[in-house]
């Protein structure tokens, strides 16, 4: 099959799809494999390691979409891309429709086939989004760390504390991947910790990450506790491929502490915060209620060489499902298509824009 790596144009994304190690792979198979010129630059992978192992560089995003049946990008195509898309192209990228109601009607109108990174399960989880999820949650962190000072609008807590002081309070909505790695850094940090799930075994794993970690259910009057206290929340709701629920009201977050801080990771699905809205790198935080809002939609993007290497290993065994003589056939990755040739059919999706 011949596959192509388009350069990703999205404010501030600096992954690649595929590092050379990965795309050699695809080679080794007999695939042949095109990567716009520049695309892995920014995460450290110059155009000639990927000539190294046989992949063939395009001069542009014309050339790779043009010579190519198999489209493999890390976010959904912008306005930019349309143009370049064919009703035979298979794409396979994160793309998050249950909350880009256009973007799925352009996909219908173009009669193409795509397949979204995160609806890819195996066994109940989510490989492909897996490691995306486990960056974001410590960035989630990081950032809520910085946002908290006060040269940026924050109420000048050191997370961690020190002796005589008092820790800082990082709350938490979800205890899956991107939870749990947020949990596991502001543990590290030495802050105090509440984490909230629906899922006691979901609980029992985070509970264990440290004894200034509390996990507990997510019932609406113990989470609206949390959060009145809370320096820093995380968003880390997650229903694949579906419109995530607000967990948050806007009364709730009107209630913190001026200068806390919220990160909601969710916001690619919509978000769990009632005030969010998505954001980007070039202005990534808004004041509402006092409150510092981050609703960066491609987090992981700040950190592209990590993020790349990541990607490509989890996503490498899928791009070959999808190229070998099986293809779209593959039970997986049958299971994965958001929309087959002008229709969506994947239930969550279809549900969200019906």
């Amino acid at each position: 099959m011949r596959i192509g790596i388009p350069k990703e144009i999205k404010s501030n994304e600096g992954r690649v799809a595929l590092v050379p190690p990965a795309a050699a792979e695809l080679v080794k198979h007999g695939h042949e494999v095109y990567l716009q010129a520049g695309a892995g630059v920014a995460s450290g992978y110059p155009d000639l390691d990927y000539r190294n192992v046989g992949v063939k560089v395009a001069a542009d995003a014309v050339e790779t979409y043009a010579e190519t049946q198999l489209v493999l990008k890390v976010k959904a195509p912008v306005a930019a891309e349309y143009g370049l898309l064919r009703s035979d192209h298979i794409l396979f990228c994160f793309l998050t429709l249950a909350t880009n109601p256009d973007l799925a009607l352009l996909l219908q109108e173009k009669g193409l086939t795509a397949v979204a990174f995160e609806t890819v399960e195996v066994d109940g989880k989510l490989p492909v989004l897996a490691p995306m999820s486990a960056i974001a949650g410590r960035l989630a962190v990081h950032i809520g760390v910085t946002l908290l000072h006060t040269p940026q609008g924050g109420r000048g807590v050191l997370l961690g504390g020190i002796p005589a002081t008092e820790r800082g309070h990082v709350v938490v909505l979800g205890a899956g991947n991107v939870g749990r790695h947020a949990v596991a850094a502001a543990a590290a940090l030495g802050a105090r910790v509440s984490v909230f799930a629906r899922s006691r075994e979901s609980l029992a794993r985070v509970h264990g990450l440290g004894p200034n970690v509390t996990a507990q259910p997510a019932y609406k009057p113990l989470i609206a506790e949390a959060i009145y206290d809370a320096d820093l929340l995380v968003g880390a709701v997650l229903i694949a491929g579906a419109r995530t629920p607000k967990v948050v009201s806007a009364d709730m977050v009107a209630e913190m502490k001026p200068g806390s801080v919220i990160v909601d990771v969710s916001v690619d699905q919509g978000g769990c915060v009632e005030t969010i809205h998505a954001t980007d790198y070039d202005n990534p935080t808004y004041m509402q209620d006092e409150v510092i809002h981050f609703g960066v939609t491609n987090m992981p993007g700040a950190v592209p060489r990590t993020s790349s290497q990541a990607l490509s290993s989890a996503l490498l065994p899928f791009v070959l499902r999808l190229a070998s003589a099986e293809g779209l056939g593959d039970p997986v990755m049958r299971k994965a298509i958001n929309i087959a040739q002008g229709e969506i059919v994947y239930p969550a999706v279809a549900e969200a824009l019906a």
